[in-house]
């Protein structure tokens, strides 16, 4: 498959999951108490991410860029593009994406919401524009 197809086809993953994360992040602001929405949130974040990441790869490569092997090194080559703006909160997304899929905790609960509600989502919000743009 070429590299064109391949990062509009991952985008269109992308702007679904984008869209549910939207669904579920407006749930949460109307609940924010309701332990069942907090936790569709951080599953909705779990594969946002996942899916924004391969997304930036895959248009990175497109554009002639090469070794990028993992997310870490997409998310520094992305913002060596210019494709991302704040590399540090990309790196916390990474970290806090790990360690929600191996811990259930109410503490790495909480602090991933505030995570997710001050940082990630207007992040993601901010690539989802910037790669709409570029299709």
């Amino acid at each position: 498959m070429n590299n064109e197809l391949r990062w509009i086809q991952r985008f269109q993953n992308f702007d679904d999951a984008y869209q549910t994360l939207g669904r579920v992040f407006e749930r949460y602001q109307a609940t924010p108490g309701d332990e069942i929405i907090q936790i569709a949130l951080i599953q909705a974040f779990e594969f946002t991410f996942e899916i924004a990441w391969k997304t930036m790869k895959d248009y990175l490569e497109h554009e002639g860029y090469d070794g990028l092997g993992n997310s870490k090194q997409t998310v520094r080559v992305a913002f060596q593009a210019g494709l991302i703006a704040g590399p540090d909160a990309w790196m916390m997304a990474i970290a806090k994406r790990n360690m929600t899929s191996h811990v259930y905790n109410a503490v790495i609960l909480q602090e991933t919401i505030a995570f997710i509600r001050d940082g990630f989502y207007p992040l993601v919000t901010l690539l989802h524009a910037e790669l709409r743009q570029k299709l």
